[in-house]
C-alpha cells in the first residue's frame, strides 16, 4: 500500500491531486500546530488584470500553540466572498459555470471546524477530477502509535508502520523532516516524488501563473484534461 501524509491546506495546487492521484491512502496530517497566514486557510487565484490574489477562509483567535484540528471559522459568509472574487473569470474561463457549480456544492453544509472543512473541499474537488481514494483524517483514526514524545521527523514513519504502508511517498520539501534510516529499519520505501506545474492557456484577458489554487486550474480545463496530465506527464 503506498501512503501519503499531508497537512490539510486549502484548495491547493495541482501538485497536491498528483500525489494523491499515485498513491492508495491519504492520511490527513491533523494534529500539528496551526500556521498563520499559510496555506492551511487560504490560496492564490488570478487577479481580474494581471497577477494573483488571496482567497481566504477567516479564522477564529486562537492561541500560537494551538492545533490545526482545533481551529474554528470565524465568519459565516466567506464563501460567499470567494465566490465574488471568482467573478471575472467568467469573461474567458470556459469552465466557469462547472467550477462554480462544484464550488456551491462543496461549501452547502460545512462545519466550523477548519480541517473538516479542508478535507470535504479537498475530497470533493478530487472526485470532481475523477481522483477518487480512501481519504482519513489522522485524529479520527484513534492510532496506538505505542511511542512516546514522537518529534516531527517520526510521526511520518510511526503512522506508515502502524497502517502497514509498503511505501511512503512525499514531496522534496518533506526531506528535511523525515527521518530517512526509521523507514529504512521497517522495510517501509521511501520515495521523494517532485511536481511539474501544468501549464495551460488562460485567455486574452489573463496571464497565467503557474502553482495557484486547483481552482484556477479547473477553470481553465476540463477534469478530464487535469486527470491526463496527472496520468501521462511523467511518461
Amino acid at each position: 500500500m503506498k501512503l501519503a501524509i499531508m497537512q490539510p491546506y486549502f484548495f491547493p495546487y495541482l501538485g497536491y491531486f498528483d500525489l494523491l492521484n499515485i498513491v492508495d491512502e491519504w492520511i490527513v496530517f491533523d494534529t500539528s500546530q496551526y500556521v498563520r497566514r499559510s496555506w492551511m486557510n487560504r490560496n492564490r487565484i488570478l487577479k481580474p488584470d494581471n497577477g494573483w490574489q488571496y482567497i481566504t477562509i477567516p479564522v477564529q483567535k486562537h492561541h500560537q500553540q494551538t492545533p490545526y484540528n482545533q481551529i474554528l471559522v470565524s465568519e459565516s459568509d466567506w464563501d460567499e466572498k470567494i465566490l465574488r472574487q471568482l467573478d471575472h473569470y467568467k469573461k474567458g474561463a470556459p469552465y466557469y459555470k462547472d467550477v462554480i457549480s462544484l464550488l456551491e456544492d462543496c461549501f452547502s453544509n460545512l462545519p466550523e471546524n477548519l480541517t473538516m472543512v479542508n478535507t470535504i473541499l479537498f475530497e470533493k474537488t478530487a472526485h470532481y477530477l475523477g481522483i477518487k481514494k480512501p481519504i482519513y483524517v489522522f485524529s479520527e483514526m484513534n492510532l496506538d502509535l505505542e511511542i512516546d514524545n514522537v518529534g516531527k521527523s517520526d510521526w511520518s514513519w510511526v503512522i506508515a508502520h502502524k497502517v502497514n504502508a509498503k511505501e511512503y511517498i512525499n514531496r522534496p520539501g518533506g526531506k528535511g523532516f523525515i527521518n530517512e534510516p526509521e523507514f529504512l529499519k521497517r522495510g517501509i520505501k521511501l520515495t521523494f516524488q517532485d511536481f511539474e506545474n501544468m501549464v495551460y492557456s488562460t485567455g486574452k484577458a489573463h496571464q497565467f501563473e503557474s502553482g495557484l489554487s486547483i481552482i484556477d486550474v479547473m477553470m481553465w480545463n476540463s477534469p478530464a484534461e487535469i486527470k491526463n496530465y496527472l496520468d501521462t506527464w511523467r511518461k
